[in-house]
């Protein structure tokens, strides 16, 4: 059986947590941020979780990744 190819635009964009989940970063943090508030800048650090079925296409785009 062939190899898969892994999709590396993919491998950037996206993270597998040790559970297995998928994460990925917020939007809106690449300029512009001057005018945000201090909750809004906040907000937008932390990573959030792709829903069910996105993920499964992001997993299958990322064969190899543990």
């Amino acid at each position: 059986m062939p190899k898969l190819k892994t999709r590396k635009a993919a491998v950037k964009k996206f993270k597998k947590t040790g559970k297995g989940k998928v994460t990925r970063r917020k939007t809106g943090q690449n300029h512009y941020n001057r005018k945000d508030t201090g909750r809004e800048g906040m907000q937008k650090r932390g990573d959030i979780r792709l829903t069910s079925a996105d993920e499964k296409n992001v997993l299958r785009a990322m064969p190899y990744v543990k």
